[in-house]
């Protein structure tokens, strides 16, 4: 699964840990989020859209064979 985290947080010139903070998860967590190592959960990947202000579908996208 592809993300666009990182993209998203320069925008909003925002850290991993000020993004961790509003979303309620670890630094480290949307670190390895943002690397491709873990998948968040639904409930997870909703905090994120919220708070870039976009739909899940425009921060995460499906990679071919996922």
């Amino acid at each position: 699964m592809k993300n666009s985290i990182k993209v998203e947080r320069a925008k909003k010139d925002m850290t991993q840990g000020e993004l961790a903070e509003q979303t309620g998860v670890s630094r480290q967590t949307i670190n390895a989020i943002e690397a491709g190592k873990f998948v968040p959960s639904t409930l997870l990947a909703l905090k994120i859209a919220r708070v870039f202000g976009a739909p899940v579908e425009a921060i995460f996208e499906l990679e071919e064979g996922d």
